[in-house]
């Protein structure tokens, strides 16, 4: 409003009345100068989607045509026009940025949160469990495998194929695979723990360390399983079994009765990993929030 009341005074008080058309000229080169910079800053702000939010440009056809006469009523009503309509695109700029600006605070905010009650939730089985993280290997007395005092399940692990195909990762973690899916917890915690301890950087590592966690979590031991679950997390953030590992780390916390870091896990995971968790994780998330009861 400042530089409307300028360019007005400026027309009016300090302007001759018969040098007023040459006066004008050089307002309106001004005010078109300054329609100009609006708009590059307008296409920076919002490149290639300018036009979604306001008018992009202020073209002179859209002005009211000129008086025949260079009367001052009919210059400055124009430019007047023009000023108003700058200044509201200079309104409407400022309110989407500050809305970029608060969206990404909520966003880094949201973040924080997450590492904090992951962080929080890893350490808490500490001291209930002995540590089953990939470079620990778990304590003998939970994974013996009950082959050795029953022989009819002996027989039932010894009667799972071996895959021999010449590739040692894929072999050793479709073994494991072989016995998680049979039911074999204890053995499969074996071999999955051997997978990870010798194959620690091959490309599908995230792989056999999430199926290491679903094994324990599948013979009713959450919290370890949330501690190998998170480790998987942190260690391969970009692995291809990282959003399966957030949340079944959220599924273990919950399991434990610790909904509320629960929630924190899931919610991180949608944040983190939006694609999967409006994907392939989609309907197991939806039943895994309502079970943690996070609103």
């Amino acid at each position: 409003m400042k530089l409307r009341h300028f360019l007005l005074t400026s027309a009016i008080i300090l302007s001759p009345v018969p040098t007023l058309a040459q006066d004008n000229s050089n307002i309106e080169g001004r005010v078109e100068k300054l329609e100009k910079e609006v708009r590059a800053v307008q296409r920076v702000v919002f490149p290639g989607g300018a036009g979604k939010y306001f008018e992009p440009e202020i073209t002179t056809g859209s002005q009211p045509k000129p008086a025949t006469e260079a009367t001052p009523t009919a210059g400055l009503a124009n430019l007047n026009g023009r000023i108003d309509s700058l200044e509201a695109q200079l309104a409407s700029l400022t309110g989407q940025v500050e809305q970029q600006e608060n969206r990404l605070r909520t966003m880094e905010a949201r973040l924080k949160a997450l590492e904090a009650g992951v962080k929080e939730a890893a350490a808490t089985p500490v001291a209930a469990t002995p540590p089953a993280a990939s470079t620990t290997k778990p304590a003998p007395s939970a994974a013996k495998p009950a082959a050795k005092g029953n022989t009819a399940r002996a027989s039932a692990v010894a009667a799972i194929e071996k895959p021999s195909t010449g590739d040692a990762f894929k072999d050793n973690y479709e073994y494991g695979y072989r016995l998680w899916d049979a039911k074999f917890y204890p053995e499969a915690q074996i071999q999955l723990q051997a997978t990870v301890d010798n194959y620690p950087k091959h490309p599908r590592a995230s792989f056999a360390r999430n199926l290491l966690g679903r094994a324990w979590l599948d013979d009713g031991k959450p919290a370890t399983a949330a501690k190998i679950f998170y480790a998987n997390y942190e260690d391969i953030p970009k692995g291809e079994r990282a959003p399966e590992s957030l949340y079944f780390l959220g599924v273990s916390l919950t399991q434990m009765k610790d909904t509320a870091n629960a929630c924190k896990t899931f919610n991180g995971l949608e944040t983190t990993f939006p694609e999967e968790s409006a994907g392939r994780l989609a309907d197991r998330l939806k039943a895994a929030r309502s079970s943690a009861k996070c609103k």
